[in-house]
């Protein structure tokens, strides 16, 4: 009875694999956001417990990942040259940058926030030409209305998560490195925040002149919003570096004009997509169930808490903060559900019942 049980699981496993969604790692990226947040806000003992459950999520998944690879390497490219799946991807680069991050601001470990630093500088290296070379080569293409999602908007978040780190980093490195540092993350901050520009113009045309359906609002359009707020504090971050890179101080009018301008288009986001929420789940009746996407809608909410919260600091607006002191618990009530919608989902899966989910 047990060898047989055992049996099952391993079967179970090897689908369940098979099946794992390439954005799994923004269940990473939401939980470190969030920790960061708490950390700051007042609530150091549940940042530091979030920190913990984080490196745990990141290392199984990172498993799950490579298992993936070597046991299904067919289905692993086939998602890497997909237009709808690929963007997933990138979840690794950002989840990677942001569990740096956290063992920077909430466990001082610079050695490992740099081992971290290095790991998501490759992939964003190699998986941003491996993706948009396939997909620019790629002989049978899907139409816009097929292929685009705001999923593709997690290539800016990587970016971004990049230049994040870099900067921190850099804060913390003595001189002549933290120059070089501090001019890559601004190099990566300004090319996420043009590479933004030429995705939402996509996107926007692909909400207002095609048919759009509850289907196709996926969680992950909330990143249209995210992609600004991670670039709000990669900028709020570059400005509290200025006193240690000359040619910063020589650009803080631009880096605190584009800092607002980013937070002022991640702001005017959020209502537009609360009201296609309620459009979707609410008017059109679509089934509210846990999904892996579903932590693409968290992860924005963690991040235009925390970012907010910086850039009332870098730029000194103080009548911001009481933002990040409510949304913090917005976005801790989003994670919560979608944190109690995964343990759902893997135990039904565990017993039996049910696969997987599989986030397109």
């Amino acid at each position: 009875m047990a060898l047989g049980r055992a049996i099952n699981l391993s079967i179970e496993l090897r689908a369940g694999v098979r099946d794992l969604s390439p954005a799994y790692f923004a269940m990473v990226m939401a939980t470190g956001v969030l920790s960061i947040g708490l950390s700051l806000l007042g609530m150091p003992a549940v940042g530091v417990g979030m920190f913990v459950l984080n490196i745990a999520i990141y290392f199984i998944i990172t498993v799950l990942t490579l298992l993936r690879l070597a046991w299904f390497p067919s289905d692993f490219v086939s998602d890497l040259i997909d237009h709808r799946r690929a963007p997933g991807f990138f979840t690794f680069v950002a989840a990677s940058c942001i569990l740096g991050s956290q063992c920077l601001i909430i466990a001082h470990s610079l050695t490992v926030a740099v081992a971290f630093w290095l790991i998501g500088l490759v992939l964003w290296l190699g998986l941003t030409y491996a993706i948009f070379v396939a997909l620019t080569v790629k002989q049978k293409k899907p139409s816009l209305e097929e292929g685009l999602t705001g999923a593709w908007l997690l290539a800016i978040v990587a970016t971004q998560s990049v230049a994040l780190l870099s900067a921190l980093i850099a804060a913390h490195w003595a001189q002549p490195y933290r120059i070089e540092l501090n001019f890559l993350a601004l190099s990566m901050w300004l090319w996420g925040g043009m590479f933004y520009i030429w995705m939402i113009s996509l996107i926007f045309y692909r909400y207002t002149f095609f048919a759009f359906s509850p289907g196709d609002l996926s969680p992950p359009y909330w990143i249209n919003m995210g992609a600004m707020a991670i670039s709000v504090l990669v900028g709020a971050t570059l400005v509290e570096n200025t006193k240690g890179a000359p040619f910063l101080q020589s650009l803080l009018p631009f880096i605190k004009g584009f800092t607002v301008f980013f937070w002022a288009t991640g702001t005017w986001w959020i209502p537009m997509l609360l009201v296609l929420g309620v459009w979707r789940h609410i008017y059109r009746r679509f089934p509210l169930r846990y999904d892996p996407s579903y932590w693409g809608a968290v992860f924005p909410l963690g991040m235009y808490t925390l970012c907010t919260f910086k850039m009332a600091e870098a730029l000194d607006l103080g009548f911001l903060l009481s933002i990040p002191r409510y949304f913090i618990f917005v976005a801790g009530a989003a994670w919560c559900l979608a944190f109690v919608g995964f343990v759902h989902n893997i135990t039904m899966w565990l017993l039996g019942r049910q696969p997987a989910s599989r986030s397109t």
